[in-house]
């Protein structure tokens, strides 16, 4: 179990490191938009080549962030019921869906776009306009590198949620197995919880005070 927390702690870095990267390509973007918007209506003047440039640099820092969406908790989700779920409910939610909703679809997204990709590499794809940017099978490359990327750091979320799951069981049988989670044991103090009834003796007709 060690060594799977280790892997997930390395896949941990590798989408962090990715996605402060990707910071500076949108930086890039938005600079690049900012200046095909001042050619056009400052100057009369387009570029096709920047225009294309914008639109690789969105697609990557959209396709290759998805790990570190995931990985920072940036994914929209529904969390109605997920917030009010105990510790062992929660890695529960993120073990099973990993593993039936994740996983799988990032195995689908990575087997239906590679083709799609290595069909584009074989003829070396490059923009349909003569102006444009050339390297479009590398734009379509990271369609199969996105898939492959997430599913990894869904691998590392579901690591967790079993060493999560572990945790538990292991607090339960120390503490007791009416506890759901280590955390949540508290002492109690008994004086403070019971009531402290004084009852009088009662006699025939008279009044019992409490």
């Amino acid at each position: 179990m060690i060594l799977l927390l280790r892997a997930a702690n390395g896949l941990d870095r590798l989408s962090a490191s990715t996605g402060h990267a990707l910071g500076w390509f949108t930086l890039a973007m938005v600079l690049a938009q900012s200046l095909v918007v001042i050619l056009r209506y400052g100057f009369d003047h387009g570029s096709l080549a920047l225009q294309d440039t914008v639109t690789y640099l969105h697609g990557t820092a959209f396709m290759l962030g998805l790990a570190y969406a995931l990985q920072s908790g940036a994914h929209v989700r529904v969390d109605v019921f997920y917030r009010n779920m105990s510790t062992r409910g929660k890695a529960w939610v993120d073990a099973v869906g990993c593993l039936v909703f994740l996983l799988p679809v990032c195995a689908f997204i990575a087997i239906g776009s590679w083709q799609f990709a290595a069909s584009s590499w074989a003829v070396r794809e490059a923009s349909g306009s003569a102006d444009g940017l050339g390297g479009v099978y590398l734009l379509k490359s990271l369609m199969p590198l996105a898939a492959i990327t997430l599913g990894l750091q869904g691998i590392a979320q579901f690591a967790r949620a079993l060493h999560t799951l572990m945790q538990v069981e292991n607090g339960e049988r120390r503490f007791g197995a009416g506890t759901t989670d280590t955390k949540d044991v508290r002492p109690t103090n008994r004086a403070k919880t019971e009531p402290m009834l004084r009852q009088a003796p009662s006699t025939a007709g008279g009044e019992v005070n409490v």
